[in-house]
């Protein structure tokens, strides 16, 4: 079932917007995982007491408090749901703290074996402030981590935050992370269709939807100069906006959002090698990679999904999106630029191509 992750720093908004998208029609069937039933405001939305850490809302939905382990409280709810102890529901949202890095909730979803069974990463959404998000972004490197892995992201308290800085903040947030959409809300009043459904599979068309995964088109309309071909990747294109001179208070300045793009099919094998040599070295800097490739002997495409140290298993995808069938994978990095990307793995893939190796299929080879 989707799962959707709500992120943000402290006082951001995130109980706000969660109050706001339990009132929808169509939010019955929602499993909510927060911290502490203390930390939101439900007691109006209460109908009544399940066990020490379930409720069940006037909405139809239910708030599970998950004070400790994820995994188990993922697993409890699921229990519950199958013996018939709580109503089922066909979504799970589950709300960060506003010191949160969400890389270890992603970790637990892409990894941990029932729950990767059970649950799927629909999308990462991000509350930002509008009259101290600069700020915090400043000052506090988790808001900017935060920022760089969502999906969506929310500038709320849109009311509070006059013109011009509602969009020095939303340039900000654009250069750090250019895929992801972004909407200015109010009271956390937005349509909860625009938040979900942001992952590789789409629901409401029972099919993949890589280019609204993907977006790598997004790069180019960014101008980031990191968006380039393996076979001319001398060439660099200039970014078409100015950036603020350096400073070492913005920790955004370390966070780098690129796509490479590969003309030649990729072998399996030369991939994962260099997989596995990023994730062991350079783990912590690689935030969050997404990417389809175009694999020797493969005909369709194949999906990948990386979240720092952790590679989902790749998914063969059912075709490709359109006529274009390059290999094109987006990175969010930390002090990791693109050229030492894109070369490792160019050069891998080359002498692969000379030994003339049979290359191998992601259900024959190596594994992620």
């Amino acid at each position: 079932m989707a799962t959707t992750v709500i992120t943000g720093f402290l006082g951001s908004g995130k109980t706000t917007l969660l109050n706001a998208l339990l009132s929808h029609d169509g939010m019955d069937k929602t499993a909510v995982l927060i911290n502490e039933f203390g930390d939101i405001g439900l007691d109006h939305l209460l109908v009544r007491e399940v066990s020490e850490d379930v409720v069940l809302l006037n909405s139809g939905c239910i708030c599970c408090s998950v004070r400790g382990d994820l995994i188990s409280g993922l697993r409890d709810l699921f229990v519950k749901r199958t013996r018939g102890e709580v109503p089922a529901f066909d979504r799970v949202i589950i709300e960060t703290t506003g010191l949160a890095d969400p890389a270890p909730i992603l970790h637990t979803l892409m990894t941990d074996p029932l729950l990767t069974s059970k649950f799927r990463l629909d999308s990462v959404v991000t509350t930002v402030d509008a009259l101290h998000g600069e700020g915090q972004l400043d000052t506090h490197p988790e808001s900017v981590k935060q920022a760089a892995v969502a999906d969506r992201i929310l500038i709320t308290k849109s009311d509070l935050a006059d013109n011009a800085t509602r969009s020095s903040l939303e340039t900000r947030l654009r250069h750090l992370n250019p895929a992801a959409p972004i909407h200015v809300v109010s009271m956390g009043d937005i349509d909860p269709s625009k938040l979900f459904n942001a992952g590789l599979y789409d629901p409401t068309t029972k099919s993949m939807d890589v280019q609204k995964w993907l977006h790598d088109e997004a790069y180019e309309q960014h101008g980031d100069e990191s968006h380039e071909h393996e076979h001319d990747h001398k060439h660099d294109h200039e970014h078409s906006h100015n950036h603020p001179p350096h400073d070492v208070n913005r920790h955004d300045d370390h966070i780098r959002s690129f796509c490479i793009t590969f003309d030649e099919p990729l072998h399996w094998d030369a991939f994962v090698t260099w997989a596995e040599i990023f994730t062991q070295m350079r783990g912590e800097s690689l935030l969050r990679v997404k990417g389809i490739l175009n694999l020797v002997g493969e005909s369709n495409p194949v999906a990948i999904h990386a979240v720092q140290h952790v590679f989902h298993p790749p998914a063969t995808l059912p075709g490709w999106p359109d006529d274009d069938h390059r290999s094109k994978i987006v990175f969010i990095t930390k002090d990791l630029g693109p050229q030492v990307i894109r070369d490792s793995l160019y050069h891998l893939n080359a002498a692969a191509s000379e030994t003339a190796e049979t290359a191998t299929t992601p259900g024959h080879g190596k594994n992620l």
